[in-house]
Parts: structure tokens; C-alpha cells; sequence
């Protein structure tokens, strides 16, 4: 029997209410400055200068032990890379000493080079790490070349870390980008198989995480042998330390970060659901302490253990240009300025009301005045593009519920006559593509007239909801603007970007809670330069062949 109006309140209703299911509802760690060798000026995009030119054997130390080695599982936690700018990427990697060692410092040796073989090394130095930073790494690589892809790897105790591969951002004339994107991946929910069928795609620029990399909740495993460690629902930075421990065991997880640069924002499960500024759906102060030290040592746990470069005041909205074809804005819209959810649909329409915060609103503003890219994509967490049935909110956590700051948003578009315009968004454990208009009541579906950007909606690596499949049409029949919809499968999306159109397509698990899966493409959705539609592709655009070897 087709789902009826009151069947898609009642279901949506359901999980969006309850923040259960359908919402994603001082540094510790060590960052060390990679120029400990002197190096000669990059030069201009396409040189063979800088850090491309290979060091002299003498002028890079080895690595030096002669001690007891250490446990074979010092590095167990992997290696990863992250925020890569044209000159400069993180590196990341944790020593698991032991607990005999625990509370001791000690030495990481590390080195990147352009070949796997690390041969032609280009820099090489050493950081010491203990427990104030929980034994984790961050090396701020700098002096590299624009558009690069580079091999690193670490030393410790005698132990050697697996290799892995990063990549520069372009800097100048680019005439095509590769993007993964993904959210949503909770470890008790099944296996993350999506991670990496992510890492088998060798020709991937980055990958953005957009929010969710953890969870809090203390439930039991919905699959055999992957429990949440702690067993219970974490509040101090220790409890926090171990959950993303547990997650870093993962190996598909870890294959993710060894092949791919990471550019990652936080959600909410990375707190606890329906987190905002001052506080969270899911926090209880009374047993579990005040919110402000909760948020401080999840924030805290989050720049230890994820590839991000550090921030004076740890905001996590940042900017990262690809060359001249996209400006890549990645939004805090869950703890840095948002207000809490309402369900008064008054309230929710009130200008005083804000999502980004007023000071990141400003600074995102600046952002768009700045850009001169040919694409200008905002990375955020929550749907920006209106979901409603019959004019009733059905998820007052995404923007609908902060009514005034999207409209803010489309006002400085309008202003700044910013064309060109995407929005990546997680969440919501779930595929959807929509062309986002001001007033859905003055949207035009036949002309695509009263659109004003584009939003791509990336599902769960395994976090999912219980909706009926057939709820997608009458959702695309209530809101006319969505173009595209499925809720039933995991998985991730990759963007091409080039600069005349940029295509999502959505990859899907056929199951996470198998051992072993395929992968399929579910659909491919396209929109041309200076359009605001959106066409279904009748298929993927081939990647490029020329694409660098992975990390051995």
C-alpha cells in the first residue's frame, strides 16, 4: 500500500523527535613544524624545487635505536594525514607504549618522501609525545609542492609504522578534483566496508568527513564482536581517548586515512546527540558533570586523534582551496554558535536565532566575498535543503529549524551575486540530492526557477533508519525540490569536479553487517557550471588513469 502523508509525519516523526536515529543527532596532542631541514623556496606550480628536489642522504639523519624494542603493537592505531594545503599537510600517528610505559614520554621518529620506496626523501625530524597527548603525533608538514602526493611513515622504539600516502592541495589552474564523502560510521552498527571500497579508489584528492567519525552511545553491538569500548557512555577526556582508540582498530578505517589526505568536521556524536554551544539533548548534569568539561575533553579527544590542524580557540571552520577550481568551506554548524532546537515553529523563524553563530557567519561571508574559484562548496553537517509536509518542520536540528540564519545565508549569495554553489551535507544517514530554494512555496519544479544552490547528501557508512522505501516519492512529492532520494543502504559519495559541471555519485553497501560485501552505484547526479538543476547521469564519469601509486 503506498505510504500516506500521516505514514511520512509518523515515521519522520519518529526519528527525528527521539534525536535517536535519523540525527547524526588546551591541545593535548603534538603538532611539530615539519621544517627541520632547511629547504629551498617551493617555486611556482609544476617545478621540480622545494621539497620535491630530494635531500641529500647527509643532510637527512637516520633513524637511530639501540634500546629493548618496543610491543609489536605500537603502532596499532595506524597512520593518517590531513588538512592539506598547497604547501603543507598534517601527519598523524599514535605510539601504544603499553601500560607498563604509560605515563612515560617518548621519541617518534618520522620522514616523507615522493616515492614509496622513501629513496627521494624530502624531510625528515623528530617528535616526543606522552600522556598529556595521549601518546598521539601530529606533524605539520611544511615546504612541500603544490598537487603532490608523498609517502611518510614513522619509527619508534624500534618499531617501524605502516606506510602511508597524502597529498597537497593544487595551487593555480586545476582542471579536475575527486572528492569522497562520508559520515555517520558507528562501529556497534556494523562493518565499515565502506571505508575501504573509499581506499581502493586510488585517484581521490581527499576525503571529507563530515561529522559523526565517532559515537557516544553505550549500547551493545548490533554485530558479532564489535562492542563500544568503554561499555559505557563516555563524558571524560579519558573515556573519549578510548572510544576513538576502539574506533582506530578498525582496520578498513585505518586503510581510509593510510591512502587519503582527511579533511574532517565534527557533528554531534563526537559530544553527544543534539549537542549545541551550551549543551546537548543527551547530556545530564547531574550525573554527568557540566557540559562545558564534557565539550572540552570530547574537543580535546577529536584534535588528538583526527589528522586536523590546530586552532588558537579550536574552532573547527576552515578553508581549503583546490587550485582555481573549487574553494572548499568547511562549517561548524553543532557547537561553535548554534542555538538550541526548538520545536516552537515561531521560535524557529526568529532572526535572533543562529546555527553558525554570528561570528562564523561573518567569517563565512568573508569567505564568499574572497573566492574566486570556479565552484564554491560549503562542507556542513546537517540538511540545508527545506523537508517539509504540509508547512510542518520535520527535523527541527537541520537548518529548517533555524529558519532565519538560512535565509541569511541566501541573502549574502544574493549580495555577493555568489553563483556556483554546493553544499555537502551528512547526517542524516541517508542519499539525497535537492536544488535548495529560498521559499519552497515559490519553487518552480519544471523551470527549477526560485532555486539558489545545490545541496549532495552522503548516507552512513552504517548508520541508518528504519524508514519505508516507498516514504522517498512522497517525500519528493511534498517537497518537489528534492530530486533524489534513498534510505535503505550505507555507504559514501565521491564528487568529480571539473570546471565545466561537478557529478556525485552515490556508492552503496549491499550489507554492513555481513563480513565480507560489493558495492554498487546507486545513481549519479549532475549539475553544469551556472545552473542551479540538477540531471540523473546514466552513469559514473571514468577516473583519471594517471593516478598515483597507493600506499604499499
Amino acid at each position: 500500500m503506498k505510504p500516506t502523508r500521516r505514514d511520512f509525519l509518523k515515521q519522520a516523526g519518529a526519528v527525528t523527535i527521539s534525536g535517536v536515529v535519523i540525527g547524526c543527532g588546551d591541545s593535548g596532542s603534538v603538532e611539530a613544524d615539519a621544517a627541520v631541514v632547511a629547504q629551498p623556496p617551493r617555486g611556482d606550480p609544476g617545478t621540480d624545487t622545494g621539497a620535491d628536489t630530494p635531500l641529500e642522504p647527509d643532510d637527512l639523519e637516520d633513524y637511530q635505536y639501540d634500546g629493548d624494542p618496543g610491543p609489536e603493537t605500537l603502532f596499532q592505531h595506524g597512520v593518517a594525514s590531513g588538512d592539506p594545503l598547497a604547501d603543507a599537510v598534517i601527519i598523524w600517528t599514535r605510539a601504544s607504549v603499553g601500560a607498563d610505559k604509560a605515563a612515560e614520554s617518548v621519541d617518534v621518529w618520522w620522514e616523507i618522501a615522493v616515492d614509496k620506496d622513501f629513496i627521494q626523501r624530502v624531510a625528515v625530524g623528530t617528535a616526543t609525545t606522552g600522556p598529556d597527548a595521549d601518546h598521539t603525533v601530529k606533524i605539520d608538514v611544511t615546504g612541500l609542492n603544490a598537487g603532490r602526493t608523498y609517502y611518510y611513515q614513522f619509527k619508534s622504539l624500534g618499531r617501524t609504522s605502516p606506510v602511508g600516502r597524502t597529498r597537497t592541495t593544487a595551487d593555480g589552474p586545476l582542471d579536475r578534483l575527486r572528492l569522497g564523502v562520508c559520515s555517520c560510521a558507528k562501529y556497534t552498527s556494523g562493518y565499515f566496508h565502506a571505508y575501504r571500497y573509499l581506499a581502493e579508489q586510488p585517484d581521490l584528492d581527499a576525503v571529507l568527513h563530515l561529522g559523526d567519525y565517532i559515537y557516544e552511545s553505550n549500547v551493545e553491538g548490533f554485530t558479532a564482536g564489535r562492542d563500544h569500548l568503554p561499555p559505557y557512555e563516555p563524558v571524560s577526556l579519558d573515556d573519549y581517548r578510548a572510544r576513538y582508540a576502539n574506533y582506530r582498530t578498525d582496520l578498513d578505517l585505518q586503510e581510509a586515512h593510510r591512502q587519503h589526505p582527511f579533511i574532517a568536521i565534527w557533528d554531534d556524536h563526537e559530544t553527544t546527540n543534539n549537542s549545541w554551544k551550551d549543551g546537548a539533548s543527551n547530556h545530564d548534569p547531574p550525573g554527568e558533570g557540566t557540559w562545558v568539561d564534557r565539550k572540552a575533553a570530547a574537543i580535546q579527544a577529536y584534535f588528538e586523534w583526527l589528522p586536523i590542524r590546530d586552532t588558537d580557540d579550536r574552532h573547527i571552520f576552515r578553508t581549503f582551496k583546490f587550485g582555481d577550481l573549487v574553494d572548499l568551506v568547511m562549517l561548524d554548524t553543532r557547537l561553535y554558535g548554534r542555538d538550541e532546537q526548538t520545536k516552537d515553529p515561531i521560535e524557529m523563524a526568529d532572526p535572533a536565532r543562529t546555527l553558525l553563530g554570528f561570528e562564523q557567519e561573518k567569517w563565512l561571508d568573508d569567505q564568499l566575498a574572497e573566492s574566486a574559484a570556479t565552484w564554491r562548496v560549503l562542507g556542513q553537517q546537517v540538511v540545508m535543503t527545506p523537508l517539509t509536509a504540509g508547512g510542518e518542520v520535520l527535523n527541527n536540528d537541520q537548518w529548517d529549524g533555524y529558519q532565519a540564519a538560512r535565509d541569511r545565508l541566501l541573502d549574502s549569495l544574493d549580495a555577493l551575486a555568489a553563483d556556483n554553489v554546493v553544499v555537502l551535507t551528512g547526517d542524516i544517514h541517508s542519499s539525497w540530492a535537492g536544488e535548495v530554494p529560498r521559499d519552497a512555496a515559490d519553487y518552480d519544479p519544471e523551470t527549477g526557477d526560485g532555486a539558489r544552490l545545490i545541496e549532495l547528501v552522503t548516507p552512513g557508512i552504517t548508520s541508518g533508519f528504519p524508514l519505508q522505501e516507498g516514504l522517498v516519492d512522497l517525500a519528493k512529492e511534498l517537497n518537489p525540490h528534492i530530486k533524489y532520494g534513498e534510505v535503505t543502504r550505507r555507504g559514501y559519495m565521491v564528487v568529480d569536479v571539473t570546471p565545466e559541471r561537478m557529478q556525485a555519485a552515490w556508492y552503496h553497501m549491499a550489507s554492513v553487517t555481513e563480513e565480507t560485501t560489493t558495492q554498487s552505484v546507486d545513481a549519479a547526479w549532475s549539475t553544469a557550471l551556472g545552473s542551479v538543476r540538477l540531471v540523473q547521469d546514466d552513469a559514473t564519469v571514468e577516473p583519471p588513469s594517471d593516478v598515483p601509486d597507493p600506499a604499499p
